[in-house]
């Protein structure tokens, strides 16, 4: 069995965080953003942030790294994950023929999620093009009641769920990045 690696965080004021509050991306002025869409795209984007921040710094073998057999679970894999939820999303929103699943079959956004930098490289540019491409088209309705596609699904679930789909994935990237070389969460 392998030795886990020590906890350590970049954090020196507040060990127990992952970084210092002053050289987080994700702070702000402290003041928070006015009305439910701008908070909800606030939450989205720090949410964002925070799954490529857990990411950062590894190589193409330890995105790939799997957690515990027999779970396909990755950084890598939940990075090509991320895209195709967001290709879907678009899918939900609107009643034209659906889009391709990026990377085929049931699964296999995990499956195929090998420690190769090509994959990973592509894996990058999807999730930034298919969040690029679900924004644009959430953007184009800004009514939170809204309702679209075949299943009348309301703008407000829409965003809801979205800050709700990074935020169970980045707990679950917390653990995996901390399995990979103890770095732990915030």
């Amino acid at each position: 069995m392998s030795e886990q690696p020590r906890r350590w965080t970049k954090a020196s004021a507040y060990p127990d965080m992952w970084v210092d509050p002053d050289d987080d991306p994700r702070n702000t002025d402290g003041v928070s953003p006015d009305g439910e869409l701008a908070t909800l795209l606030d939450y989205l984007s720090d949410y964002r942030r925070t799954l490529l921040m857990k990411c950062d710094g590894m190589t193409a073998q330890q995105l790939a790294r799997r957690s515990v057999p027999p779970s396909t679970m990755s950084l890598l894999g939940l990075l090509r994950h991320l895209a195709e939820v967001e290709r879907d999303w678009r899918n939900w929103m609107t009643t034209d023929e659906p889009l391709p699943k990026l990377y085929g079959a049931r699964d296999s956004d995990f499956d195929g999620a090998v420690g190769d930098q090509e994959v990973v490289d592509a894996a990058y540019a999807d999730l930034a093009r298919e969040q690029a491409a679900t924004d644009a088209l959430l953007a184009q309705h800004p009514d939170l009641g809204e309702r679209l596609g075949a299943d009348r699904i309301a703008v407000r679930e829409m965003m809801v769920h979205r800050v709700e789909e990074y935020a169970r994935h980045c707990g679950h990237a917390d653990l995996l990045r901390e399995c990979i070389d103890g770095r732990v969460g915030q």
